[in-house]
């Protein structure tokens, strides 16, 4: 990322993105749209929460660009309007990971002793 142009509002949006991605309802509805377009309706039911629920954070994550929204007769269809948004998932759930793994292992050495 080229922070030399306008680097604030650089800064914001991507603060903005991840505050967003730091909501469990928000990475299910995502992870949920990584296999394709759904609907609020189907959104809900996979997520087993309420439409108002869903809705809030759809709203959200469709003014940060992360889902796109098309209408096609009554319905409404979500997908993912940034793919890499699931890269980024992926980076953390690996650094996680790797930082739970090295704090087992020092427990598990700390007790060895």
């Amino acid at each position: 990322m080229n922070f030399t142009s306008r680097p604030r509002a650089r800064i914001e949006l991507a603060a903005e993105w991840f505050r967003l991605l730091g909501d469990p309802t928000r990475l299910g509805i995502l992870h949920f749209l990584e296999n394709g377009r759904r609907t609020v309706g189907e959104i809900v039911a996979a997520l087993r929460t309420s439409q108002p629920n869903v809705s809030k954070h759809l709203r959200a994550l469709h003014q940060a660009g992360l889902v796109r929204r098309q209408r096609s007769g009554n319905f409404i269809y979500y997908s993912i309007g940034a793919p890499v948004v699931f890269r980024l998932c992926e980076l953390a759930c690996h650094s996680a990971m790797s930082a739970a793994r090295g704090r087992y292992v020092t427990l598990l050495s700390a007790r060895s002793r």
